[in-house]
């Protein structure tokens, strides 16, 4: 399955917990577009989000954010894990 690191610009803080609530949010949605979503990370003061996401292709992982909570990525990229 493709690996993805999506990322989210939004302008304005976040906080952790939010994002947490978007993740779980995310958990409920993933299985219906054979999504597994599977670490976040948060720049709380600048408002990025980075999420890193197996997935089909870039467009279920973006459908798996739009239904769970509407906040899209602002670009995806395809990812391959090293060590």
């Amino acid at each position: 399955m493709p690996l993805y690191m999506d990322v989210h610009h939004l302008g304005e803080p976040v906080s952790l917990d939010d994002v947490a609530k978007a993740h779980v949010a995310d958990l409920q949605h993933q299985d219906k577009y054979d999504v597994k979503y599977l670490r976040y990370w948060v720049d709380e003061t600048r408002g990025e989000i980075f999420c890193l996401v197996e997935a089909p292709d870039p467009e279920s992982a973006n459908l798996v954010h739009k239904e769970a909570h509407g906040l899209v990525a602002d670009e995806v990229h395809l990812v391959r894990e090293g060590s």
